[in-house]
C-alpha cells in the first residue's frame, strides 16, 4: 500500500543533513556550552552558527535571535514579555480572532490579568480587517500580534503593510508576529516588514522537535518568563538544547537553498490538489486559490461526511492529514478560524486539512484524490443509514 504524508502543517520529515548533525552533537559533541572547558566550547560553537545561520535567513543580527523549546514558546515568551515591558505605554493589547491557541490564550490568560484585549475580525478569505485593527491602535496599546500565516487555511495577512500603519499610528505598540507556517515558505525581513518579535518553530520546516527561536528586533522591550542561570542574555535561562538548535540552524539554511524553485514546486502540488478534488462531488476548497493563499495548505470541506470519520478512512489507506491543528486535537472544537470566514455551518465538522512539504509527490496527489473519490459516496451512504 502506498503512504502519502500529507500532514506537514503539524510537523515534517528531517532533512538528513538535520539527522547527521543532531546524532553528532549528542554522540560527539555533547559538552554543555556554558562549561569553560574544551567540550564546552566546542558545543558553545555550535549555538553561535546556528544563531547566524538563522539570522541570516532574516537579514538580521544573531544577538536578536533567542533560541527556545518551540513555537509555544516563542509565543508565550514574545506576548507576555512584551506585555509586561509594556505596562508604561498601557494596558491594551490586540490580536485576531483565528489566532493558533498558543496565542489566543495566552491573550485570554493576560485579560482575566486585567489586560484590555481587542480581537479583530476577518474578511472572508482569513484575512485580519486591517481599517478595524488601526482604529483599535491607540496610545495605550502595547502590544499587537498578527499570525503571518494561518495554520487551517493559508490565508497570508500583509505583515508589512500592517506593521508600517501600526508603527504609524503609535511608534511605542511592539509588533509580533507568529510566523510558525510562514517561516521556510516565505522570505520575511523583520527590520522591513516593522516586526519587533517573530516566532519560529524548528519541526515545521524539517527540523527537530522540541526546539524553536524568537526574534526580538535590537531595542524592543521585552522581560523573560523563564528564570535561572542566566542563558542567553537572561531573557531564557536553561541549558541550550545543543542537538536541537544546531538542528534548527541546519535546516533553516538548507531551506532558504534554492529557496524560489522549491516554492514554485510547492505551489504546483498545491494547485494539482486543489483543481483535482474540488471536482469531486460536494467538495468545497476554502480559502484563496493560487499565490493568494500559502504554498503549503489546503483546506477542503466534504459535504455529508464527518471529519474524524475521513480522516480515519484515509488514514486506513496510508494517507495521513488533518482535521485541523494539530495543536488543537487535544481539546477538539469548532474551529474559530472556519467559523471566522464563513464556512456553512453544517461544514465546521466536515472539514480536512491537507498539507505538503518539499518531499510531497505528484503521485501521492494523484493517489490521494483517487482514494477520496472511492471513500466519499461510500461514507455518505453509511451516514444516511
Amino acid at each position: 500500500m502506498m503512504e502519502a504524508y500529507l500532514d506537514n502543517s503539524a510537523t515534517t520529515r528531517a532533512l538528513d543533513s538535520v539527522r547527521d548533525i543532531v546524532v553528532k552533537t549528542m554522540m560527539e559533541d555533547y559538552g554543555n556550552p556554558s562549561s569553560l572547558h574544551k567540550k564546552g566550547l566546542e558545543a558553545e560553537h555550535y549555538v553561535k552558527e546556528a544563531a547566524a545561520q538563522v539570522a541570516k535567513t532574516l537579514k538580521a543580527s544573531p544577538s536578536e535571535i533567542i533560541f527556545t523549546s518551540g513555537g509555544t514558546e516563542s509565543n508565550n515568551m514574545a506576548i507576555i514579555g512584551a506585555a509586561r515591558a509594556g505596562k508604561r505605554t498601557g494596558k491594551h493589547i490586540i490580536t485576531t480572532t483565528i489566532e493558533h491557541a498558543s496565542v489566543y490564550n495566552v491573550f485570554g490568560h493576560l485579560e482575566e490579568e486585567g489586560w484590555k484585549v481587542t480581537y479583530i475580525p476577518v474578511d472572508e478569505h482569513g484575512h485580519v480587517k486591517t481599517e478595524a485593527l488601526l482604529s483599535a491602535v491607540d496610545e495605550e496599546t502595547a502590544l499587537v500580534s498578527v499570525m503571518y500565516v494561518n495554520n487551517e487555511i493559508g490565508s497570508v495577512n500583509p505583515v508589512g503593510e500592517i506593521g508600517a500603519l501600526i508603527k504609524k499610528k503609535n511608534p511605542r505598540t511592539v509588533f509580533h508576529v507568529d510566523a510558525i507556517q510562514a517561516y521556510g515558505k516565505y522570505r520575511i525581513c523583520p527590520q522591513k516588514e516593522h516586526i519587533d518579535l517573530l516566532s519560529v518553530s524548528g519541526h515545521k520546516i524539517h527540523g527537530p522537535k522540541g526546539v524553536g527561536f524568537l526574534y526580538v528586533r535590537q531595542g524592543t522591550k521585552i522581560l523573560p518568563v523563564v528564570f535561572g542561570g542566566g542563558q542567553q542574555k537572561g531573557m531564557r535561562s536553561g541549558t541550550h538544547n545543543v542537538p536541537g538548535i544546531a538542528g534548527l540552524g541546519t535546516a533553516a539554511e538548507e531551506i532558504y537553498r534554492d529557496h524560489e524553485a522549491r516554492i514554485d514546486a510547492m505551489y504546483g502540488i498545491r494547485e494539482l490538489f486543489a483543481g483535482l478534488v474540488s471536482e469531486l462531488p460536494g467538495v468545497t476548497v476554502n480559502g484563496l486559490p493560487g499565490r493568494g493563499s500559502a504554498p503549503h495548505v489546503v483546506s477542503v470541506s466534504f459535504e455529508g461526511v464527518r471529519a474524524e470519520v475521513l480522516l480515519h478512512a484515509l488514514e486506513e489507506k496510508g494517507i495521513y492529514v488533518s482535521s485541523g491543528s494539530a495543536c488543537s486535537s487535544n481539546h477538539p472544537a469548532l474551529s474559530g478560524t472556519l467559523q471566522g470566514i464563513g464556512v456553512r455551518r453544517e461544514l465546521l465538522d466536515s472539514t480536512l486539512r491537507f498539507s505538503f512539504s518539499i518531499f510531497t509527490t505528484e503521485e501521492e496527489i494523484r493517489y490521494t484524490v483517487q482514494t477520496l473519490a472511492g471513500l466519499l459516496p461510500v461514507l455518505r451512504r453509511y451516514r444516511r443509514m
